[in-house]
């Protein structure tokens, strides 16, 4: 495994949801290489099975050490659920950081004592999600209401951020939550902050006057730097932009979703 501070450090989802990770690291940490693999051909990951999503999280990952990574973030709830493990024990030397549903922070934050969690079927049905619910429930005596967004990420893959389609979508999912007393909203899955103004819009249409929605990117960006500081990892010296990515489907449509969401132009390479 490669160790030294001019590595690169991956980032993978299973699409373009794993961007709303990147670009906090980019900002955090905006000296280091990176690399991009946006699983699209194999999206969504949420309403597969769960061997099915470790074999491809595998798959990835492995592409990702072949490139000479030294660290790996599992951007995808979906993924770090079904898979983290598993990757820790086929890399155990590599940094692997994954991401998880804010529920610790959302607990701390609703005063209602009833949070909501938007999340795919696959995340919610999880060992470590249920997990973490329960812990984080009997120590805070908050309520979770799991809510699986079925169909959303499609909506956002296809670029559509902002459609009619897609706002009904989330008005049927945000709703309920709200009705049942929810006063805060966790993101389950990294593509939703992509649609978080329609998400505060649904609840503030359904009665929640000031909503507070929790994204989990920059605690990940937060983990990971502590990480590459604790092994001295650390790139001083590549230059900004040192960014190139890799998408199983089309290079033409994540080229436009990078410049759209993120207003930059990497290079991009379409795996077969």
């Amino acid at each position: 495994m490669p160790m030294a501070a001019d590595a690169p450090i991956g980032i993978f989802d299973s699409g373009i949801g794993g961007l709303s990770v990147l670009r906090h690291v980019r900002v955090a940490l905006p000296r280091e290489k990176l690399l991009y693999f946006a699983d699209s051909g194999y999206a969504p990951y949420g309403d597969k099975e769960e061997q099915q999503i470790v074999e491809r999280s595998l798959a990835v990952a492995g592409f990702l050490v072949e490139a000479g990574i030294k660290a790996l973030v599992v951007a995808c709830n979906t993924a770090t659920a079904a898979a983290i493990q598993a990757i820790r024990r086929r890399w155990p030397q590599l940094i692997v950081v994954g991401i998880e549903p804010g529920l610790k922070p959302a607990a701390a934050q609703s005063k209602s004592r009833i949070v909501g969690v938007l999340a795919t079927r696959s995340t919610l049905a999880s060992k470590r999600f249920i997990q973490l619910r329960e812990q984080i429930a009997a120590t805070s005596e908050v309520r979770f209401l799991s809510q699986a967004c079925v169909g959303l990420v499609d909506q956002i893959e296809k670029g559509e951020l902002s459609s009619a389609v897609t706002a009904r979508l989330v008005d049927q999912y945000v709703a309920p939550l709200i009705a049942q007393g929810a006063d805060t909203l966790v993101l389950g899955c990294t593509h939703y902050p992509f649609v978080g103004a329609l998400i505060e819009s649904a609840a503030r249409h359904a009665g929640l006057a000031s909503p507070v929605i929790i994204d989990t990117g920059e605690a990940v960006t937060r983990q990971l730097q502590r990480l590459l500081e604790e092994r001295a990892l650390c790139n001083n010296n590549t230059p900004p932009e040192a960014l190139r990515a890799y998408t199983t489907a089309s290079a033409s449509t994540l080229e436009t979703i990078f410049a759209s969401l993120l207003k930059i132009r990497p290079d991009i390479v379409q795996i077969t």
